[in-house]
């Protein structure tokens, strides 16, 4: 009789204590709410206009030009404008970038081509393992932004 009283009075609970879950949850709430303002990473800048003038580099760079009906050409070193292929196109640029691993690129896309067909230089160039790309435009002609 003795044992079949003390199983009763040692039974075991079968219940989850929640409150120090809560707990902990409330702390990391407080701690992203805190921080969650201090992450802005995108800030509205308005840029300067400047007058700069070009930067000037000792090795000519290879500039690839994308006329109105998007057609590709390539010159390289002072060389003259020659049309070239999608396919053509990417093994010049291969075979540029392993000679020169310091290789600079300047795209020059007409303003009225297709925003397409300019775009597609840059995964090609970024196949190649070009890093120093950079876009051609014409200096300011009037008016604040260049339109008279």
């Amino acid at each position: 009789m003795r044992s079949s009283a003390r199983h009763k009075r040692l039974k075991l609970k079968s219940e989850i204590n929640v409150v120090p879950y809560i707990d902990v949850m409330l702390v990391l709430l407080i701690i992203f709410m805190v921080t969650a303002p201090m992450m802005n990473l995108g800030v509205d800048i308005q840029l300067p206009q400047t007058q700069a003038k070009s930067l000037q580099d000792k090795k000519d760079p290879v500039v690839v030009s994308v006329d109105e009906n998007g057609q590709i050409y390539l010159s390289s070193q002072g060389s003259k404008r020659e049309p070239v292929s999608a396919e053509d196109f990417k093994a010049k640029i291969t075979a540029f970038q392993k000679a020169n691993p310091e290789l600079q690129v300047l795209v020059a896309g007409d303003e009225r081509a297709n925003y397409g067909k300019v775009y597609l230089i840059l995964p090609v160039l970024q196949e190649a393992g070009v890093s120093k790309i950079g876009l051609m435009s014409q200096p300011e002609s009037g008016g604040k932004h260049g339109r008279p």
